[in-house]
């Protein structure tokens, strides 16, 4: 058996901040206000809420300064809504941002948020741990390798809406998004239980097949390989993956996409996991 190695996601996050201006640029007027997978928000939304993740890392992170702290967070819910509300304020308040001016603003304070995170020792203890994953503290290199994962998925969901998928779904972008996500399994499957011994197999199917297993020995790992004959495995394409871990897809139309062989039932909870703060 083998476990996931560490992740080096800094490097990528230049690049692929590169290929988002240059997607932003190319929008007409019209693609800025297309609505998005997300709900509640157009192309327009989740680009300054992508601004406004670079500039809470700096502030927060770098600068050290947090100015608006949660009143009494008892609970992951409560950490949730309290997200939701800044996020939901920061949206009304750049209402009046031109796109340009949102384009200009990505690139200074990108810059800015890419070399502060090339700072950070990827062993030292982060800031925040990586709560989808059910850590009560992470590394760096998981922080920034979530960070990752936050600027994957929402260039996808404008992507998604002006329809060019196919980039992000490029090996050398989709693997580490995958990679990351897929960590939170573990911490999914917490309260189901198996045999000892027992182990699912996840593939994702796109330009290359990608697998990972759950080995379950007192409770559920997380493995690249094993030698052990799964009971139950499922089969989801990479156009599906990253929109059922992000609440962009309904279940029932996941599971209709895809293939479970051998116990439906255990290897079906995937289909409910949540990579994201939501």
């Amino acid at each position: 058996m083998k476990k996931p190695e560490q992740i080096d996601a800094v490097a990528l996050l230049p690049e692929l901040d590169k290929i988002l201006f240059e997607l932003l640029e190319g929008l007409s007027l019209n693609d800025w206000d297309k609505q998005t997978i997300a709900p509640k928000w157009k192309v327009k939304d989740v680009a300054v809420h992508l601004l406004d993740g670079n500039l809470r890392t700096l502030s927060m992170l770098r600068d050290k300064y947090y100015s608006e702290k949660p009143d009494a967070i008892t609970s992951y819910s409560d950490l949730i809504d309290f997200l939701n509300r800044l996020n939901a304020d920061w949206i009304k308040a750049t209402k009046r941002l031109s796109p340009k001016v949102i384009i200009d603003l990505l690139k200074s304070s990108g810059r800015e948020y890419c070399d502060f995170l090339a700072t950070l020792n990827p062993n030292d203890k982060a800031e925040f741990p990586v709560a989808w994953a059910g850590e009560q503290a992470s590394k760096n290199w998981f922080h920034i390798a979530r960070e990752y994962t936050e600027k994957w998925h929402h260039q996808q969901q404008i992507r998604h809406a002006i329809g060019d998928e196919k980039t992000l779904l490029e090996e050398r972008w989709y693997l580490p998004y995958l990679d990351t996500s897929i960590r939170a399994l573990p911490h999914h499957y917490r309260h189901v239980k198996a045999k000892e011994g027992e182990v699912i197999k996840f593939t994702f199917l796109g330009n290359t097949e990608k697998s990972w297993f759950l080995h379950y020995q007192h409770g559920w790992e997380l493995m690249n390989a094993t030698h052990q004959a799964p009971i139950s495995a499922v089969r989801i394409k990479d156009s599906d993956a990253w929109k059922i871990f992000t609440k962009g897809m309904k279940r029932e139309e996941a599971i209709a996409n895809s293939k479970i062989i051998g116990d439906q039932k255990l290897a079906a909870h995937i289909f409910d996991m949540i990579a994201v703060m939501a």
